[in-house]
């Protein structure tokens, strides 16, 4: 039970070590580059655009999906 105890301690320790860290990269000034509107929408167009085109791809070859399921014997 004490070597659980001691290990959890350990861990516990290591993880505020991370969080130490990774509080060191937050920035509260304002950018040094601002990014404009028309960037913002082109980047959220793109990832948009990402995320969707492989679903759609999926959903509109569904029918020729299901045909090739009905078409092999199940064994």
């Amino acid at each position: 039970m004490s070597r659980a105890v001691f290990k959890m301690m350990r861990e516990a320790v290591t993880l505020g070590e991370v969080l130490k860290e990774s509080r060191r990269t937050i920035y509260s000034k304002p950018p040094r580059h601002p990014i404009g509107a028309a960037q913002s929408f082109f980047v959220m167009m793109v990832f948009a655009a990402a995320m969707l085109t492989p679903a759609a791809w999926i959903l509109h070859h569904l029918p020729e999906y299901r045909q090739r399921a009905q078409q092999r014997p199940r064994t």
